[in-house]
This record gives structure tokens, sequence and C-alpha cells, in this order.
């Protein structure tokens, strides 16, 4: 028999992504259908700032019809699935950006990075002092702080893994991983925040979690929680980190 659909996750993500889909179907309790649709964006060189930003500007060109195609089929919620800078110009700037996304949804709530990391770090008691990875080179990471730095975080120690394509980002493994999270587990960091939805780290952040004895937060995993309880649906389970299994 057929379990009983109890909610449809819509998850939007550049076209160039190969890992989030993977990962968000691990994560899929019994009952929930997850439902992907793709930003058209080139594979630029982010090496200088011209081609990080137009990287940038594809996916801000094409998030709309992204969301208007994955709309058709009437998913209850809508998942930004990009890195925190991607739609970030500011808090009250992203405030505007979530109610034209949620417009182009039909009202269907839309939730992205930036608001499913603020969220989790609530939940884990406030938490404030953050060890940050990315994917990208210095230029990337210091867009992905600018975030941190808005919202109030303190960010103790920053770390890119060096990709210089938006396709490459797919291709960092367990060793750059490990490399990062060790470069920012400084003594008064509290937290590891990773961003970028083309990094697989879902399990790997449950076990570095295990090894650092702190809340290490992948992406993918934090963005597709936020969704599930923004929907109600409060499944908790092991094997994804402490933010699935407590909260």
């Amino acid at each position: 028999m057929l379990p009983e659909i109890r909610a449809k996750v819509g998850y939007v993500v550049p076209s160039t992504n190969t890992t989030a889909q993977t990962e968000i179907d691990d994560l899929r309790p019994s009952g929930v259908t997850n439902h992907i649709a793709r930003m058209t964006i080139r594979d630029s060189l982010m090496v200088e700032q011209p081609g990080f930003d137009r990287v940038l500007e594809d996916m801000r060109a094409s998030a709309a019809p992204a969301i208007a195609s994955l709309c058709t089929a009437d998913p209850d919620i809508v998942a930004i699935g990009v890195s925190p800078e991607a739609f970030w110009n500011g808090p009250e700037s992203h405030a505007k950006v979530i109610a034209a996304f949620e417009n182009e949804s039909g009202g269907r709530p839309v939730v992205t990075s930036a608001d499913a990391i603020t969220v989790a770090l609530e939940q884990l008691g406030n938490l404030s002092r953050v060890g940050v990875i990315t994917p990208y080179l210095k230029l990337g990471d210091d867009t992905v702080r600018k975030f941190f730095d808005d919202r109030g975080y303190e960010v103790v120690a920053i770390e890119g893994m060096g990709a210089k394509t938006p396709m490459s980002i797919a291709e960092i493994g367990a060793r750059d991983l490990r490399a990062a999270l060790v470069a920012v587990n400084q003594p008064d960091t509290e937290v590891i925040v990773q961003v970028g939805t083309n990094v697989a780290m879902s399990r790997f952040a449950a076990a570095a979690e295990f090894f650092f004895d702190k809340p290490v937060l992948s992406n993918n995993a934090v963005l597709y929680w936020h969704a599930l309880r923004r929907l109600g649906v409060q499944d908790r389970f092991e094997g994804f980190g402490r933010i699935f299994q407590h909260h």
C-alpha cells in the first residue's frame, strides 16, 4: 500500500548542481515527495569578480521561470537551493526578494538558505560565533561573509575550498571538507556552517559533529530541515546531525 502523501517539497537548484537532489532524497521522510526545478546558469569561471557576478546574475534572472515551472507540480513549499549570498543584498532587500518569489509561486511559502541558517542557529541556542566553510575562492568567501555580518553573527574563521566553476563545486570531496573543517574549528567557534548546495556534505557533517563536539550545519540538510518544519513535518531521525535529531 502506498504511503499517504503528507507534503510536497519543491526544490530549485542551479542547472549545474549535481548533488543536491540526491542529498534531499536521502533526507526525505516517508510520505513526503521532492520535486526539482533548475535555474539555467552558465558554468562561468569564478576566479575573478566579473565571473562570480555572472553566476549570481544568471541565478537571479532564471529563478522566477524555474519557480513558475516547479509550481505546475503544485508543491506545498518552494526551497531555493543555493548559498545564502546568492539572493542577499541586506535584510530589507531579502524581504523584497522573498515577496517576489512568493508572488511567483502563487502564494506558496518560499524559503532560502539565508532563512534556514538563521532559524537553525536560533534553535541550536542562539549561536552567534560561526566558522564558515565555502566552496569558493576568496572573492566568494567575502560575499558569504557579508551575509553573516549583516545578520549580526561573528565570523570567527572562514575557509574556501577553491572551486573555480559552479560544476567543479561537486568535485569537492572528503579530504577537502576535513581540511576546511579543521581550519575553522577555532576554540571560540560555537558552530560550523557549510554553504554551497552543490557540496555533498549532509552525512559528513553529522560525523564532524561527533568529532568536534559542536553543531555542524550543511547547506542542503539545514534548508531541507527548514522546509519540512515550515510544513509541520516534525520527523526526527539520526544520521544527518543534531538539527534533524533534536529540533
